[in-house]
């Protein structure tokens, strides 16, 4: 007896976790395009086949090579049956017209298509895979005699039938007499294109095999690039057949356009089904990823599927399975079963028990669940098939964002990013406080690399962390602009703008003054210009910069002066000295119908003869600017001093001639000093109404006849002294 060990890649199935999203898209390739040899090897055989001498429409060449119409696929988030698996297509294939089996078949020329073949030695006595036949004809040409065609044609020992090398076809409606799975046998049960009596002479009960066909996947089959737009197919079926143990069997996998190449077929084989007798064990992680192999602790639940072969479905069977690997059953994931056991009842093909990791090892070296179990074949052999899965921390995410460079600086650039993980739905959170997977970010400073962070949050609350990128490369600047200044109120002003950095020849604006005023000049000088906001710009083959300047104009003159004197006497002279700010043209008015005009700062003299107030006023002229000053010039009429120089006076009561006085008009300052013949200060004063009693000012006695001295000091209105002394005598008389 020959122990065999065939470790089971392990299928990823959505549909047990995840809600299913009938709306969204199969993922075609997601590891990459694949060669049919890749498609047989590492996708879709199972545990129990040995395969070999693998060839794509006749050529072992071909196989080694990439074909467009041989694709791998995930069912995603969708609610397609099948996890994943490989898909032949009639769309983008080569042409097949030479073989026999497929014409055969369709009961007509084939044109295109797809054929892998390829021998196999089972382990066991039977052969099963599961398979959808899916095609765009269905809307229209079902009953028709133009079908496109599919078969599954095996060849070995023990195996008698119509085709090359005594071949059957195992793509067979379930329950008949090996009628052939077709457009004609299983459709809608309505002749859409052409008349029943077609689908009647394949198969009298064809309307009945409407149970094997659906229309739900088109919404699929419509949103995913890189299949046909199929608007019909089977449910999934299997083939099935009896084998040899350990004999050399031949399989055609095939699917052609017949007649023409206008509408596409084909047909999807799940992926690991093509198996001999064994138990199969597959762990579903409910990834959106249907090819991950990892759970993560405390957050995700997993499901381990044991699925035994079809020939034993009849029996009870207990499965003995065994966990290894670097994770401890009951530590760091739960008890899987009490005793170790799975039993299957009569019927029963497949029993599911759940994982639930409750620790697990970081994203470089997670923990290890190694579930296995062992079948012996009716041929006495045993073989052991595997399951694994590896235990996280925490989830591995896919990041993708914008990673560009931009030439011109922008306010509004828009970022992308995006996150995938195995917990949706993520949402991605910008720091600026944007959410979703766009965001319009600025990149309006200085030339360099720009890094805008994002943060994903899974379903679970974990959370990845990154920057998208953008990089500012702008060349094109406006290195300087210069002004003149125009004159004050007037249009002599001009700029310049000067720049750097072209791409090709640029185009040059000037626009102002005020941004819309429609004003605009195609040059990098503009002349003859008011003050105000002018806007420079540069347009070159890649992107424009703009930059504003302001014209100024020469400052408003200020106009002043001052007059010395401001106020006097008749005839009164005055000198004016100019002390504006600025000023071209300055033209002066004197107030007294006298005026001149001059182009300089120089002073002016003007004598009013007359009394008055004259307003002089100046008026200072720059440009189309001008200014005002005024004062006034007060000028009052001279009046001549009079005064008396007395000789007599007789201080005694009778009132007449009492006093010493010297009558002093139009004096604006008197001082008068009495003394007698030995020079003693008898009187003094300084008031213009000073007059002498003939007493002496310091003891109030009154002073004896005879001769006094007097001296004075007048001001009159010009302010001229007058100085001068006498002799006065004092006769008292009557005595009081």
């Amino acid at each position: 007896m020959r122990s065999i060990k065939n470790k089971v890649i392990i299928l990823v199935s959505i549909l047990s976790l995840l809600s299913s999203e009938v709306f969204g898209q199969l993922q075609i390739n997601p590891n990459g395009p694949i060669t049919p040899v890749q498609a047989v090897q590492n996708i879709l055989v199972g545990a129990g086949i040995n395969a070999f001498n693998i060839t794509y429409n006749g050529s072992a060449a071909l196989a080694q090579n990439v074909q467009p119409a041989v694709s791998e696929f995930g069912a995603g988030t969708t609610a397609f049956p099948m996890a994943a698996g490989v898909v032949m297509q009639t769309q983008n294939a080569p042409t097949v017209n030479n073989d026999p089996d497929l014409a055969a078949l369709a009961g007509q020329t084939v044109t295109n298509g797809s054929i892998i073949e390829f021998e196999f030695i089972p382990t066991g006595d039977t052969l099963s895979f599961n398979y959808i036949f899916a095609s765009a004809e269905y809307t229209s040409f079902t009953c028709s005699q133009f079908n496109d065609v599919f078969g599954f044609f095996i060849s070995g020992p023990g195996i008698n039938g119509p085709f090359q090398n005594n071949a059957v076809n195992i793509a067979t409606v379930p329950g008949s007499n090996n009628i052939p799975v077709g457009i004609n046998t299983v459709n809608s049960g309505v002749a859409t294109g052409g008349f029943p009596t077609n689908c009647s002479n394949i198969d009298p009960n064809w309307q009945q095999n409407s149970v094997f066909f659906t229309t739900s996947f088109n919404p699929i089959f419509t949103n995913t690039g890189g299949v046909a737009n199929f608007n019909g197919a089977t449910i999934t079926l299997a083939a099935n057949t009896n084998l040899i143990c350990n004999e050399t069997y031949k399989i055609k996998l095939a699917v052609a356009n017949a007649v023409d190449q206008i509408l596409d077929s084909g047909v999807f084989l799940e992926a690991n089904s093509f198996t001999s007798d064994q138990i199969n064990i597959s762990i579903n992680t409910g990834s959106i990823n249907p090819f991950d192999s990892t759970l993560v602790a405390n957050c995700q639940e997993g499901i381990v599927f044991f699925t035994r072969p079809q020939s034993q479905i009849n029996d009870t069977l207990i499965i003995e399975y065994v966990t290894s690997g670097t994770a401890v059953e009951g530590d760091d994931y739960n008890v899987l079963s009490p005793n170790g056991q799975i039993i299957m009842l009569p019927g029963e093909d497949t029993v599911s028990i759940v994982i639930s990791p409750t620790n697990g090892g970081p994203a470089n070296d997670p923990l290890l669940v190694i579930i296995s179990a062992q079948t012996v074949t009716p041929c006495g052999d045993t073989i052991t098939t595997t399951g694994e899965i590896w235990l996280l921390l925490e989830p591995e995410f896919s990041v993708s964002f914008t990673d560009t460079t931009i030439l011109c600086r922008n306010d509004e650039v828009p970022i992308w990013a995006n996150v995938v993980g195995d917990f949706t739905p993520i949402t991605i959170e910008w720091d600026d406080g944007q959410t979703g997977n766009n965001a319009i970010v600025p990149v309006d400073g200085a030339n360099g690399t720009y890094y805008f962070v994002f943060t994903g949050t899974d379903n679970c609350g974990f959370q990845v962390t990154d920057s998208a990128i953008v990089v500012l490369n702008q060349t094109l600047e406006v290195d300087t602009m210069f002004q003149f200044p125009t004159e004050c109120g007037g249009s002599t002003g001009a700029v310049s703008g000067v720049g750097s950095g072209m791409t090709g020849t640029p185009l040059y604006t000037w626009t102002g003054p005020g941004a819309n005023s429609g004003n605009f000049i195609n040059a990098t000088v503009w002349q003859n210009l008011p003050s105000g906001w002018y806007y420079f710009s540069i347009q070159d083959n890649v992107c424009s910069v703009m930059d504003s300047i302001f014209l100024e104009q020469d400052p408003p003159p200020t106009a002043s002066f001052t007059a010395d004197p401001m106020s006097g006497f008749t005839p009164l002279n005055v000198n004016f000295t100019n002390t504006s700010d600025g000023g071209e043209i300055f033209n002066w008015d004197f107030g007294n119908g006298q005026s001149v005009t001059v182009n300089n700062m120089s002073g002016q003299n003007m004598t009013y003869p007359d009394g008055g107030v004259y307003t002089v006023t100046l008026e200072v002229i720059e440009g189309n600017c001008s200014d005002m000053a005024s004062l006034d010039i007060i000028v009052d009429p001279f009046v001549p001093l009079e005064f008396d120089l007395p000789n007599v006076f007789t201080p005694n009561g009778d009132g007449v001639n009492d006093v010493f006085t010297m009558n002093i008009e139009n004096a604006i300052a008197y001082e008068l000093t009495i003394l007698n013949r030995w020079g003693n200060v008898l009187f003094q004063s300084s008031s213009l109404e000073a007059v002498w009693n003939g007493r002496d000012q310091s003891t109030g006695e009154r002073c004896t006849d005879g001769v006094y001295f007097y001296k004075y000091s007048i001001t009159d209105m010009k302010q001229e002294v007058v100085e001068g002394h006498g002799f006065v005598h004092l006769v008292n008389g009557t005595k009081e």
